[in-house]
């Protein structure tokens, strides 16, 4: 199990992803609320593409991690360097036109509205009236961008399916051509085909060259798609691995600070293990 950096993933020399620069340095992030400290010098760094998975226990810290990184809470102490610039991000507002997109686990969609309106709600491009021609080009640019599965850009979300929603709130996570994106859970409640759908978003998210922050509990969805895996428990950093290094056991005892878990006691019984057996909540390891 070997520990990795930012920098080590840059400088590899495989040539896989070259040219690669880091776009988001976090140092000793720390967020408090009265006397719950709910992190705890949090370093963290990503580069250009690349898919950084952030893994963790129940009130480990990670939706206070991506709320500070969207703007929603300042941190207590600690420096933000966002493109090579030392940053601070007072508001979503500032995050976003600082090139930081998140898309939270609820996605914030309106199932009422078609795709374009959805798309462009509180963006919508209009000099003098609506330019309703505009957004649809602009909404089939994106969407195509991620080689989604959309039948039409006018029908209401109410119909698609959570895969396509999905689709929908990365597609509108890029209008203003973010460096960075943050996918908060993306796969819950998700099926496997829709799932799958999800998981080669976020590929392409790679492939384009943004910085990509995964926010997951589920251990198979991060071996596919993540290059490094950081670990928080209890608000601190508790390791940092590169996807092809580290086996689930580890991930889950860095998770849970105890090597004793379910994956382990069945790796040690010479159990086989189904695919879906290998999905593995934080709940499981601590049974």
């Amino acid at each position: 199990m070997n520990a990795t950096t930012a920098t080590d993933t840059a400088a590899a020399p495989d040539g896989a992803r070259p040219n690669l620069h880091t776009v988001l340095s976090l140092r000793g992030i720390s967020k408090s609320f009265g006397a719950v400290a709910a992190l705890t010098d949090i370093d963290l760094d990503v580069s250009s593409s690349e898919v950084v998975a952030i893994v963790g226990d129940n009130g480990a810290g990670k939706s206070t991690l991506v709320k500070v990184l969207s703007g929603v809470h300042a941190p207590d102490s600690g420096t933000i360097d966002f493109g090579g610039e030392r940053v601070t991000l007072p508001t979503p507002m500032a995050a976003l036109e600082r090139g930081i997109a998140t898309v939270f686990q609820d996605l914030a969609l309106c199932d009422n509205l078609d795709v374009v309106q959805n798309l462009f709600l509180g963006r919508e491009r209009r000099p003098f009236q609506l330019d309703e021609v505009g957004m649809e080009v602009r909404a089939w640019e994106l969407l195509r961008q991620l080689s989604a599965k959309i039948p039409s850009v006018r029908i209401p979300i109410a119909s698609l399916s959570g895969g396509q929603r999905q689709t929908v709130a990365i597609a509108r996570s890029l209008l203003g051509d973010p460096k960075l994106i943050i996918l908060d859970e993306p796969t819950a409640a998700l099926g496997v085909a829709q799932t799958a759908e999800v998981l080669n978003l976020v590929e392409r998210l790679r492939e384009r060259g943004h910085g990509v922050i995964l926010i997951s509990h589920n251990m198979e969805d991060v071996k596919a798609v993540a290059d490094r895996v950081v670990v928080l428990r209890l608000g601190r950093n508790n390791g940092e691995f590169r996807v092809g290094d580290v086996t689930t056991e580890e991930i889950i005892s860095a998770i849970t600070g105890a090597t004793d878990n379910a994956v382990s006691r069945r790796r040690s019984r010479g159990d086989t293990a189904s695919p879906t057996t290998h999905t593995i909540t934080t709940e499981d390891a601590e049974r």
